[in-house]
C-alpha cells in the first residue's frame, strides 16, 4: 500500500468574520498527484498555505509525512518544495546562479545544481541572465527552485498561467517525468481545467471553504453520468429564464452577461422537444444551440456558479 505523505482532518481557519476553510478532510498518498479547483475566494490559497506551514489551522490537524508542523519545522521544509504562481529572481545573476544560491540554503553544491538544470531543461541556459528569460522558462526555474532539495511533495499554485500552449506542455511534461522517475507527489491549484484532467490522478473542487466533490475524473463524472447539457443563449438579454425550469431539467445555470445558459436535464432526446417547445411559447429567439455530454467543466460550474477562472 502507498504511504499517506499528506493527511488534513476537518481543518478550520478563520480571517475575522470569514471562514476561510471550513473543516475539510482529504489525504494524499505517495505518488499520487492531485489538484484543488475553486473559484477566485475558494479557500484554495489558504488550504496550500496551511498544508506549507504559512499558516496555521484554529482547528483541525494536518501532517506532512505523518508530523505537525510545530517541532518538526526543519524537517518539513526539507520535505515539501513550492512553487508559487509569480517568483520574484535577482534579474541580473544567471540561472545557475539562482540556482546555486538557492540551493546553499540547504547546504547543497554544484552537483546538484547540475541535475536541476537538466531535470527542468535549462541546462544551455545556465549562464543566461534571468531578465532574458522567457516566462516558460522562468516558470521552469521556479520548479527547478522546488526541486533542489529532493522534495517528496511538490505544491505548485498556477504553475502555468499566462504560458503559451507550447510552455505549458513542457512544464506538464517535467512533472510526469518527476513523477514516473521519482515518485514525487503534488498538490496543484491551477485555473486550466485541461491541466488539471492532465496532470492529475484525482480532483478536489472547493468553493467557500468547503469541499463540494472529489475522486478522480471518471469518479467525479460517473457520479453524474445520467446528466447531460443543453447549451443555449437568446439573441436579446433577458433576466434568468426561469420559465425553463418548468420542464423538469436538474439544474440551470444562467450567465446574465453573456445571455447564455445551461441545462443540466437527465435525458438530452426526452427533454429537448420540452426546451424548444417552452422557447417557442415564450416568443424567444435562439442564437446557439448546443447538446453534449457533461464535462469536468460543466460539474464544476454546476457545483460553484462560476467558471474556474472567475
Amino acid at each position: 500500500m502507498s504511504q499517506t505523505i499528506l493527511e488534513i482532518k476537518e481543518v478550520v481557519k478563520h480571517f475575522k468574520d470569514v471562514k476561510a476553510v471550513n473543516s475539510i478532510s482529504f489525504s494524499i498518498q505517495e505518488g499520487e498527484f492531485v489538484a484543488i479547483l475553486g473559484p477566485n475566494g475558494a479557500g484554495k490559497t489558504t488550504t496550500v498555505e496551511m498544508i506549507e506551514g504559512l499558516q496555521h489551522p484554529d482547528s483541525g490537524k494536518i501532517l506532512v509525512n505523518g508530523k505537525a508542523w510545530k517541532g518538526n519545522q526543519d524537517e518539513l521544509q526539507r520535505y515539501i518544495g513550492v512553487s508559487l504562481q509569480e517568483t520574484k529572481f535577482i534579474e541580473k545573476n544567471t540561472v545557475k546562479e539562482t540556482l546555486k544560491l538557492f540551493a546553499s540554503f540547504y547546504g547543497l553544491g554544484t552537483e546538484r545544481v547540475n541535475e536541476v538544470l537538466e531535470l527542468v531543461g535549462l541546462a544551455e541556459k545556465k549562464k543566461a541572465f534571468v531578465e532574458k528569460l522567457s516566462g516558460g522558462q522562468r516558470q521552469k526555474l521556479a520548479l527547478g527552485i522546488a526541486l533542489l532539495n529532493n522534495a517528496r511533495l511538490l505544491l505548485l499554485d498556477e504553475p502555468t498561467t499566462g504560458l503559451d500552449p507550447t510552455a505549458r506542455r513542457e512544464i506538464w511534461n517535467i512533472l510526469m517525468s518527476l513523477k514516473r522517475s521519482q515518485g514525487v507527489s503534488l498538490i496543484l491549484t491551477t485555473h486550466y481545467m485541461e491541466e488539471a484532467e492532465f496532470l492529475c490522478d484525482r480532483i478536489i473542487i472547493i468553493d467557500k471553504g468547503q469541499i463540494l466533490a472529489q475522486g478522480t475524473l471518471d469518479e467525479l463524472l460517473s457520479a453524474n453520468n445520467s446528466k447531460e447539457i443543453i447549451e443555449f443563449a437568446f439573441d436579446k438579454p433577458i433576466s434568468e429564464p426561469l420559465f425553463l425550469c418548468e420542464i423538469g431539467v436538474h439544474k440551470l445555470v444562467w450567465d446574465e452577461k453573456q445571455n447564455s445558459g445551461q441545462l443540466i436535464v437527465e435525458n438530452i432526446i426526452d427533454q429537448l422537444p420540452a426546451f424548444l417547445s417552452k422557447v417557442k411559447e415564450q416568443g424567444r429567439t435562439l442564437k446557439k444551440l448546443e447538446c453534449r455530454k457533461l464535462t469536468l467543466d460543466d460539474l464544476f460550474i454546476s457545483l460553484t456558479g462560476k467558471h474556474l477562472n472567475e
